[in-house]
């Protein structure tokens, strides 16, 4: 008997299930906060916001936006159950944070829910970009801003190796072509940016993502894509 295809959307919960298991949720607090500390310090958070992390991984990065909207909120979405078991275990006490199961092209919240949506290292994974960039504009209250930040798009030559690697379908487009699909979601002051990553590298690198570490550091110098949009 044939088995039925995987949909994208099982592909990605059983890969990022596989990488919970292995420990690379909590990895990545070290390998991203070099791009994601500028960031947020561009996002004008308030204390009251209410904040979406879509693509929360093991909760990291939502427990650091929680302290800094006190008097607001913080909810993680992932596709990955065992993500968000890990997410919720770690997250114990911070009553300003709470985790959902759920992915970018169904994002389990009302209209107007949020005052700004962050997205690390995740949209090139979402199986439908723009359905994506459509929900998070539901989700967002008018005047709220989307911000996605990745390392993996065209214009940086030094990423394009990762696809070799990669377990699930992915999506390397170009600065212009995020921002077109912010446009046709219905954002307003797009803008992009580059976010280099001014952490040490290594003297010899032995790791899967570059050749060598000349590469890593012209990677890293070239910077992280930030696109940024506005919901009127």
């Amino acid at each position: 008997m044939t088995m039925p295809e995987q949909t994208p959307e099982v592909q990605l919960r059983e890969e990022f299930n596989r990488w919970a298991q292995a420990g690379r949720g909590e990895e990545m607090e070290e390998s991203h906060l070099p791009i994601v500390e500028p960031t947020l310090a561009l996002m004008d958070l308030q204390p009251s916001d209410r904040v979406l992390d879509m693509g929360c991984g093991s909760g990291w990065l939502s427990r650091r936006l929680a302290a800094r909207v006190p008097n607001g909120s913080v909810v993680g979405i992932d596709v990955s159950d065992e993500m968000i078991h890990r997410a919720q275990l770690a997250s114990t006490g911070i009553p300003n944070v709470q985790f959902l199961h759920g992915t970018a092209e169904e994002i389990p919240a009302p209209p107007d829910s949020f005052a700004k949506v962050l997205s690390v290292e995740s949209a090139y994974y979402w199986h439908d970009p723009g359905r994506g960039l459509s929900e998070i504009f539901r989700v967002l209250q008018p005047g709220g801003s989307a911000w996605i930040l990745i390392n993996y798009y065209r214009d940086n030559a030094d990423c394009h190796q990762w696809q070799a690697h990669f377990q699930t379908p992915t999506h390397l487009l170009s600065a212009a072509e995020w921002q077109e699909l912010y446009r046709a979601a219905g954002f307003r002051e797009v803008t992009h940016q580059r976010i280099p990553d001014r952490s040490p590298t290594p003297g010899v690198y032995t790791g899967l993502w570059f050749r060598d570490a000349a590469q890593m550091q012209r990677h890293k110098t070239e910077g992280a894509l930030l696109v940024t949009g506005v919901k009127p």
